[in-house]
């Protein structure tokens, strides 16, 4: 992941102390040509992403901005290959909203 990613995606994070945020990681996946399992993740952009839950501890977002952000991608010869969000003011381990 390369700095200017972790620079979105930290200051997307810290754009809020009260609510979740999340976004989008688009690149394209390294296999393994022995297995063709995918071994590594390329990050070439991050998405921030609006939430449609306003609830503090939610990060839904609408499925249209994933259909958006998966055309995206494609245009740009990348794929959706994860994705972020934040837990502001608790652990960073998965809530029990995530499980």
């Amino acid at each position: 992941c390369g700095s200017n990613a972790l620079f979105v995606i930290g200051a997307h994070a810290l754009s809020t102390e009260d609510e979740e945020v999340m976004g989008l990681l688009l690149g394209k996946l390294d296999y393994d040509k022995r297995n063709g399992i995918a071994e590594r993740a390329n990050i070439f952009k991050v998405l921030p992403l609006s939430r449609t839950d306003k609830r503090a501890d939610r990060v839904e977002v609408d499925s249209s901005q994933l259909a958006i952000a998966s055309e995206e991608a494609e245009a740009d010869g990348l794929t959706v290959v994860g994705w972020y969000h934040s837990h502001p003011h608790i652990t960073a381990a998965p809530s029990h909203v995530d499980a």
